[in-house]
């Protein structure tokens, strides 16, 4: 399976500005720039997509693993909160900083730590922050 996005970007990197766009359609065009991403301006930014595809994708895998138990959340909500900071000339993702709450009948808190530390842990996203990358790079 492979899952698209694409990021057109016109101008300078702090006056300039962009869109973003998913093969889903879930995003068409949607605004970032040098506001939306360090002024909390209206729009998205890389890292807040970075914080919800782990949110999302480590409450999926959790629960995956709960099912996988003969257990069945009533609710399960989880946000991630994703630190950008200096380093060098440029910035780094430094820690993505997940917080669950569940509810979930027949569980004890044992048993809920041990599913959640492992769906942090095998979640395809928090194996990604860490992940080769490959880049294949034209001028156009």
């Amino acid at each position: 399976m492979i899952r698209k996005a694409k990021a057109v970007w016109r101008g300078t990197g702090r006056a300039g500005n962009g869109d973003l766009s998913t093969d889903s359609g879930v995003l068409d065009k949607s605004p970032y720039s040098f506001r939306t991403r360090f002024e909390n301006e209206k729009g998205t930014n890389p890292e807040e997509l970075i914080a919800a595809a782990h949110a999302g994708c480590f409450t999926m895998a959790l629960a995956f693993g709960m099912q996988a138990a003969g257990l069945t959340p009533t609710e399960l909500t989880t946000e991630a909160a994703v630190t950008l900071e200096p380093e060098g000339k440029g910035f780094r993702i430094s820690r993505s900083a997940l917080m669950l709450r569940g509810k979930v009948p027949n569980l004890d808190e044992a048993k809920f730590l041990e599913l959640a530390k492992d769906a942090e842990k095998n979640c395809p996203v928090s194996k990604v922050l860490n992940a080769e990358i490959t880049l294949d790079a034209k001028l156009a």
